[in-house]
């Protein structure tokens, strides 16, 4: 079967199964009381004027990535069945399939990450709708020691089974680094599973921006042959679409850490498997800069007697409480996603050759 054929096959299906699904995973949430709490605790100090701004959020129901991760590993399963009919099928239908979704050298890594993250972002979620624990979500240094230990894992991984042990520096070189590639590993994932959770809470927002990422390396991944990668990515774009068609505002539910944190680490790990994090430093730049101002504001308020720099963090919050519509941030952020999503094909082909000045 063509390759291109067989990718927008597996699109199509993701989408129409997940759009399917969700409706009834949407009853089943609203049954079981999954909904969302609001958060008036923050990382430092209290977190009121978030939590009036979303007062009419609660209650949604939350854990919304368990349906679509579901759907994922059935396509996968389902992908492994069919190549066990491969024979059969070629005969009677004329299509020759020779590869399943689970492939050791493209998508093993990528799928295990996605399971893993997204039993710490069940935790989480789960701690929150259900109020256990004192500050009724998983602690951020209990989530953050897990996040850790599972980045640990891949970084020992990839160093000692894959023999990655550089970064490639665009239009330059493959930067040696040794044993700091497993600390460098550490960094980035953990550090980018935490800044789609940050850039959360706005309808329709952080699911549209990993739409944006996933498509270009759906496409990166494509133009290296990468092509069970490729369709991997392309099965999380069909599901993110038909999620975000019950996302948008008013949102009927949300994605929760179980979405947040799992798909951008495994975005992360996909990142590092085909030496490409510079693509996704330029396409991810949003949740970066929003868990930048995370950053500076519990920087200040320790630092300066709790003063703060944003009137809310991250900076998305703090557009809302200045006077911004949430359909104006949402939309302007959309945008800029666009934008930086269109850059990071450019340079991940490697067209930009001479900056140009004019």
């Amino acid at each position: 079967m063509n390759n291109l054929s067989l990718l927008l096959g597996y699109l199509l299906i993701a989408f129409g199964i997940t759009l399917v699904l969700i409706p009834y995973y949407i009853r089943f949430l609203y049954h079981f009381r999954l909904g969302k709490t609001i958060r008036d605790e923050a990382l430092v100090w209290k977190a009121t004027e978030f939590a009036k701004l979303h007062k009419e959020k609660t209650g949604t129901p939350t854990l919304g990535w368990g349906v679509i991760l579901l759907v994922i590993f059935l396509l996968v399963l389902g992908s492994i069945g069919i190549l066990w009919m491969s024979e059969w099928i070629e005969n009677v239908f004329g299509i020759t399939l020779r590869h399943s979704l689970w492939s050791r050298e493209e998508t093993y890594l990528p799928l295990f990450t996605l399971a893993t993250v997204w039993l710490i972002g069940l935790i989480d979620d789960y701690m929150n709708v259900r109020g256990i624990g004192r500050t009724k979500w998983l602690s951020a240094r209990v989530k953050m020691i897990l996040l850790i230990l599972f980045a640990g894992i891949g970084a020992f991984w990839f160093y000692f089974k894959l023999w990655y042990t550089s970064v490639h520096i665009p239009f330059f070189w493959q930067f040696p680094l040794e044993y700091l590639y497993i600390p460098l590993f550490i960094l980035i994932v953990v550090a980018m599973a935490n800044s789609v959770n940050i850039t959360d809470w706005l309808d329709g927002l952080a699911g549209w921006l990993l739409l944006f990422n996933y498509t270009v390396y759906a496409f990166l991944t494509y133009q290296r042959g990468l092509f069970i990668l490729s369709a991997l990515c392309l099965i999380i774009v069909g599901t993110l679409i038909a999620f975000l068609w019950f996302n948008i505002k008013p949102a009927k539910f949300y994605m929760g850490d179980i979405g947040s944190l799992s798909l951008w680490a495994t975005l992360a790990v996909m990142a590092m498997l085909t030496d490409t994090l510079w693509v996704l430093l330029i396409t991810g730049s949003l949740f970066i800069l929003e868990t930048l101002s995370v950053i500076i504001q519990i920087t200040s308020k320790k630092l300066r007697n709790g003063k703060k720099v944003f009137r809310i963090a991250p900076f998305h919050h703090h557009l809302e409480a200045i006077g911004w519509s949430e359909e104006t941030i949402v939309m302007r952020f959309w945008l800029i996603g666009m934008v930086l999503a269109s850059i990071g094909i450019i340079v991940g082909l490697g067209i930009i050759k001479n900056v140009i000045i004019f």
